[in-house]
C-alpha cells in the first residue's frame, strides 16, 4: 500500500491514524507519507520517495539513521535477549556514562520515556521539599504529564488552566505558568508563592514552539531565585541533552540544576528517558527513600546497548563543531534567501537545532513566536516536501541536524529549501 492507503486503513484503527498528534500533518495541511525505511540523512517513504531528512525522529538521531556501531550493539545484545526484569551491566554502563558527561548527575534513575522522566523528576522534588506548587514556561513541553499540560492564565500569577480534555482543574492549580525570558515575571510569581514552589521546571532552550534560546542571564537568575527559596531546578534536557554539546546545555550554559530529564540520543533510537540529579536528592527515590518511581521495561537492555553506543561515539568523536557547521551551512541559506525577498524570517540555531518563525521580531517567549505566520510556513514545508526535504511538520517544532547530513545532500536541501521559500 501506498502512504494515502496506509493513512486511510490507519485512522480505522488508530485515532486520527497517528501515534502521535504531530504526525498527522494537521498544522501544516496535507497527509502525512509513511516511511518504509531510514538509513544516514534520509527517509525512504512507501511511496518509493527518498527525502532528506532535518526531523531525525525527532532527535535521536544524532548521527544519522541506522548507523553500524549502533545497529552492531543492538545485535550484539539481542543475543542475550530482549528483556530481564532484572539489573543488568548495561544499566550501569548507562549510569557512569551519563555521570561522566552530565555535570549534575551525580545518580541516575532510568525510565522509559522522556515524559517519564519529567514526571518522576517533578514527584522527587516535591517529596524532596515537602512543597506541592511547580512553575514551568509557556511553551515549554514537559510530555504528556496532567500537571505539565497546562497553559497560562491570565496573567502572570494566575492560576492556570488544563490545556487538555481529561486533566481536573485543581490539577493545574498547583503549576503556575510564566514567560520564558521573563526575569521579572519569575520574582513576582516566588514573592508571593516562594514558601509553596517545589521546583522550577523548564528547557533550558526551549525548543517545543520552535527554538528560543534563553536570554543572556535569564538561566543564572532561576538559579539564584531556586537557591533564595529553597527550590529546585529541573532542566528538561531530553532535546538538548547530548544535542548541543556532550554536557547538554547546563554545560554549555555554567548552570548546575538540581535534577535533569534526559531521553532520545541516550537510546539510540530505541525507547527510553532518564532522570538524573544531586546525590542527596535523587536518594530520596525508594527504594532507598519515600518517592515511588518504577518501569518494568526501564533500563531494557536493548536500550542501553543501542544509548551507550551512541555515547561512546560522542566521547570519540566530539562532533559538535560539525554539527555547528552544517546548521549553519543551512541557516546562511535560508537568511540569505529570505533577506533576498524580503521576508521576514527568525532563523534562531543552537549547535545542532535550528528552526525557522516567519516573523517580522526576534521570537523570545511564547507569546511572539504565536505571532508567526503558521500558513507561510505550512506552505514552505510542503514547498519542501514536494522538492524532497523533510522539515518539522509544525510552525512551532524544531529541526535537526545530524553527522550522517553530507555536503552534497545539504547543498541539495539549501538549493531546494531556498527556492521553497522564494515561491511564497
Amino acid at each position: 500500500m501506498n502512504s494515502k492507503e496506509l493513512f486511510e486503513e490507519s485512522k480505522k484503527y488508530i485515532p486520527g491514524g497517528v501515534n502521535s498528534p504531530v504526525r498527522a500533518f494537521r498544522g501544516v495541511g496535507g497527509e502525512p507519507f509513511f516511511t518504509r525505511s531510514a538509513h544516514g540523512d534520509k527517509l525512504c517513504t512507501e511511496d518509493g520517495r527518498e527525502l532528506v531528512d532535518f526531523v531525525c525522529t525527532w532527535g535521536p538521531a544524532l548521527f544519522g539513521h541506522d548507523h553500524p556501531a549502533i545497529r552492531a550493539a543492538i545485535e550484539k545484545a539481542l543475543g542475550n535477549g530482549t528483556s530481564f526484569g532484572t539489573p543488568s551491566e548495561g544499566e550501569l554502563e548507562m549510569a557512569k556514562l551519563i555521570n561522566k558527561m552530565i555535570p549534575c548527575a551525580q545518580m541516575v534513575r532510568m525510565t522509559n520515556s522522556g515524559t517519564e522522566a519529567t514526571m518522576s523528576a517533578i514527584r522527587l522534588a516535591r517529596g524532596y521539599t515537602k512543597r506541592d506548587r511547580i512553575v514551568k514556561f509557556a511553551g515549554c513541553y514537559h510530555g504528556h504529564v496532567d500537571s505539565l499540560l497546562v497553559k497560562a492564565g491570565s496573567g502572570a500569577l494566575t492560576f492556570g488552566n488544563p490545556d487538555s480534555a481529561g486533566i481536573p482543574a485543581d490539577f493545574a492549580k498547583l503549576t503556575s505558568v510564566l514567560p520564558f525570558n521573563d526575569c521579572g515575571a519569575v520574582d513576582e510569581c516566588f514573592s508571593k508563592f516562594g514558601g509553596e514552589i517545589a521546583c522550577i521546571i523548564l528547557e533550558p532552550y526551549a525548543a517545543n514552539v520552535g527554538l528560543i534560546p534563553p536570554k543572556a542571564g535569564f538561566l543564572k537568575h532561576l538559579r539564584e531565585v531556586c537557591d533564595k527559596y529553597g527550590a529546585l531546578l529541573i532542566f528538561d534536557e531530553v532535546i538538548t541533552g547530548f544535542r548541543v554539546g556532550a554536557g547538554g546545555a547546563q554545560a554549555r550554559e555554567g548552570i548546575m540544576p538540581d535534577l535533569c530529564a534526559l531521553g532520545k540520543i541516550i537510546g539510540g533510537g530505541l525507547p527510553v528517558g532518564a532522570f538524573c540529579g544531586r546525590r542527596e536528592i535523587m536518594e530520596y527515590i525508594a527504594p532507598l527513600g519515600p518517592v515511588y518511581q518504577a518501569g518494568t521495561l526501564s533500563g531494557n537492555p536493548l536500550a542501553m546497548a543501542a544509548g551507550c553506543a551512541a555515547l561512546k561515539m560522542i566521547l570519540e568523536s566530539n562532533p559538535y563543531a560539525e554539527l555547528e557547521r552544517k546548521s549553519q551551512f543551512v541557516v546562511d541559506a535560508m537568511r540569505a534567501a529570505a533577506d533576498e525577498r524580503g521576508i521576514a524570517l527568525q532563523t534562531p540555531k543552537a549547535a545542532s537545532l535550528f528552526s525557522f518563525f516567519f516573523n517580522e521580531n526576534d521570537v523570545v517567549n511564547y507569546d511572539v513566536a504565536l505571532r508567526s505566520d503558521t500558513k507561510r510556513y505550512a506552505q514552505f514545508f510542503r514547498n519542501c516536501l514536494d522538492g524532497g526535504v523533510y522539515l518539522a511538520p509544525s510552525a512551532f517544532e524544531i529541526c535537526f541536524m545530524s553527522t550522517a547530513h553530507t555536503q552534497d545532500d545539504l547543498e541539495k536541501a539549501a538549493e531546494i529549501m531556498t527556492k521553497s521559500l522564494k515561491k511564497l
